[in-house]
């Protein structure tokens, strides 16, 4: 069955490898990017099936009016992928209130308004799937990433919530939690200037690790884009897909640790109940 898909930041990663997919599997795509140009070559090649658009998710507007003209043009879409956004490296003392505004705006708030000018058109069609591209720096934290962790925590709880409103209308989500991957990603990094104080930290540690590749990229974007692809046709939607070997421990020892200090702390949380 041909699926319309809705996707943003299509330009590389994640975005693009998908809109490949799919294209190659017969799906129509509504791909939105901040330079449309990038993507000529694929349209040329799949001209009935590539829809395109100029789109920054840090635009309300546009947000609202690119989403009103695809429902309108394509007829319906199936599914909306949230995958624009980029990271923000550097100890939270070091980067800078404009960097810190940029951030969240894309990340965070840009993911929350494309879904909530999505929902009024998937309500109205009967429902839909709604995949939000998260990372296992939704559940977990590096040192170094503390604005990229917000915006992903922050995402990831907003899912949590919208999709339980709007379960009754048959929108369904998933947020998918890759791993460290080769994407791109690194050299996408809006990276702060190190501070001397922070060398001899965890924060300095990370640092280096990037610059001297010793941060290991595990995961393979090729499959885990497949995986979020068939995740669509898992009845009911899984909440989560974990993704690579590297995100399922990370995340389940956090978890595990989580746990076991919530247990720890039942009796001093009954008592302050009345």
């Amino acid at each position: 069955m041909q699926r319309i898909w809705f996707i943003t930041g299509t330009s590389s990663g994640f975005g693009r490898i998908m809109t490949e997919q799919l294209l190659a599997r017969g799906d129509r795509v509504a791909a939105t990017l901040r330079n449309p140009a990038v993507l000529a070559e694929l349209q040329a090649r799949f001209p009935e099936q590539l829809w395109l658009a100029r789109l920054d998710v840090t635009d309300d507007d546009a947000v609202r009016a690119v989403l009103a003209r695809a429902f309108q043009e394509l007829g319906r879409i199936d599914v909306v992928v949230s995958n624009a956004a980029y990271g923000l490296f550097g100890a939270a003392e070091e980067i800078t209130d404009a960097q810190i505004r940029r951030q969240v705006d894309t990340n965070l708030v840009g993911s929350i308004q494309l879904i909530r000018a999505a929902l009024p058109h998937l309500r109205r069609q009967g429902g839909g799937r709604v995949i939000q591209v998260s990372s296992e720096g939704g559940q977990i934290a590096y040192p170094n990433f503390s604005l990229y962790h917000a915006t992903k925590w922050g995402i990831e709880g907003f899912v949590e919530s919208v999709a339980q409103e709007v379960a009754p209308f048959g929108i369904d989500f998933t947020l998918a939690e890759p791993g460290p991957t080769a994407t791109g990603f690194a050299a996408g990094l809006d990276a702060a200037p190190a501070w001397a104080e922070y060398a001899d930290t965890p924060s300095g540690a990370v640092r280096r690790a990037l610059a001297d590749g010793s941060f290991k990229l595990t995961g393979d974007a090729g499959k885990m884009v497949t995986t979020m692809i068939a995740s669509v046709d898992q009845v009911p939607a899984p909440r989560r897909i974990t993704l690579g070997g590297g995100a399922y421990e990370s995340i389940r020892a956090a978890l595990a640790g989580r746990l076991a200090a919530l247990e720890a702390q039942k009796e001093v949380a009954y008592a302050a109940d009345m």
